[in-house]
């Protein structure tokens, strides 16, 4: 029987993240920077690849990565969803590592596995593993078209671009037009791709490395969602526990705790159903249900648990320095990303031959 629970191996990678985040990572600066012209933190990337090396943890070691697993990726996007870190993790070392791993192209595998080089897929933040994709047109040897909603593009250094004629092209982010969309998540924004001329490199068939790498994000998205959800009941337990009304904690009001127990229980069958995916990607062990389950029930938790902090923060919930905005954009952003939650019933319901009367 699988055991999904975390291992002494896994704990420790989740301390020694954790306690970077926490040097590095502040919520009040987090603010700032997405203030800013450049929402990305630069520096704390720089610390979780080339001073941690987790860029390359679904590498395997012989072709430049950790050799880990996509268990140990899991616990690393739990605790960068607690922190809402602005970082590419997602996006470059789940998501364009997985479609480059089934291209098998080594050299771009290994730059990405470093951190030196960040990557991107051209698809749509909101494309689930089945959804149709966007494509461009291959002319006279280069691409011409437009992608939109592609996640972290304005820091990739890399594009891997689906097109029409079902090859996945490498193009360098300097020949391609990115213009920034307006984000609801302001730590992870999203632009438009535009391509008129930009020289590609085929690097193999796209439709089976974009199936698998959005596979991958659905399900490793869990655990990110997992990480909000638990930092919202954490910090909103803390908060009514020292809040103070009628001479007696917040916290002690029977319909606060009805609302509080009802969202650990949330949180709870959340973390099984992300560690689950985690599991089933590392193994290959019914992947495609523990995925499509996992984000059936990711989303809503996530979004209900950031809900709920909001609101019984009160006041001070609804100020702009408090951070608990940063995690509800985010909660309600992952939502519709790789696929949403009824898309993922769908999918569910056809692997399982359970169809709708």
């Amino acid at each position: 029987m699988t055991d999904l629970l975390y291992s002494e191996e896994e704990e420790a990678l989740r301390a020694a993240v954790r306690d970077l985040l926490t040097d590095h990572c502040a919520a009040a600066d987090v603010i700032t920077r997405t203030e800013s012209d450049a929402p990305h933190d630069r520096a704390l990337w720089k610390s979780l690849t080339e001073g941690m090396g987790l860029a390359g943890l679904l590498v395997p070691e012989e072709r430049g990565g950790q050799g880990a697993s996509h268990r140990e990726a899991a616990v690393v996007l739990e605790e960068l969803g607690r922190a809402v870190a602005p970082v590419p993790y997602l996006t470059s070392a789940v998501v364009a590592t997985e479609a480059l791993l089934a291209c098998g192209d080594d050299e771009l595998l290994g730059q990405l596995a470093s951190g030196r080089t960040i990557g991107a897929l051209a698809v749509g933040l909101h494309t689930g593993p089945g959804a149709d994709l966007g494509t461009v047109r291959v002319e006279n040897g280069t691409l011409h078209g437009e992608l939109t909603g592609v996640a972290d593009a304005a820091v990739a250094d890399v594009l891997l671009v689906p097109a029409a004629d079902g090859g996945l092209y490498a193009v360098t982010a300097d020949a391609a037009t990115v213009t920034p969309q307006t984000s609801l998540d302001l730590t992870r924004p999203v632009a438009t791709v535009r391509l008129d001329g930009a020289p590609g490199r085929r690097l193999g068939d796209a439709e089976p490395a974009v199936r698998r790498a959005l596979r991958a994000a659905a399900g490793l998205l869990a655990s990110e969602q997992l990480g909000v959800a638990d930092w919202a009941l954490t910090e909103t337990v803390r908060y009514l526990k020292g809040r103070r009304q009628f001479d007696r904690p917040v916290g002690g009001f029977q319909a606060l705790k009805h609302r509080l127990a009802q969202l650990w229980l949330e949180v709870v069958n959340l973390r099984a159903a992300a560690r689950a995916a985690a599991d089933a990607l590392a193994t290959g062990e019914d992947t495609d249900i523990t995925v499509a389950v996992a984000q059936a029930y990711a989303a809503p938790v996530a979004v209900h648990a950031t809900e709920e902090a909001l609101q019984l923060h009160g006041g001070t919930g609804m100020t702009w320095e408090h951070p608990v905005h940063l995690y509800l954009k985010r909660a309600k952003a992952d939502s519709i990303a790789y696929g949403t939650a009824g898309a993922h019933r769908e999918a569910l319901a056809q692997l399982v031959d359970l169809q709708a009367p």
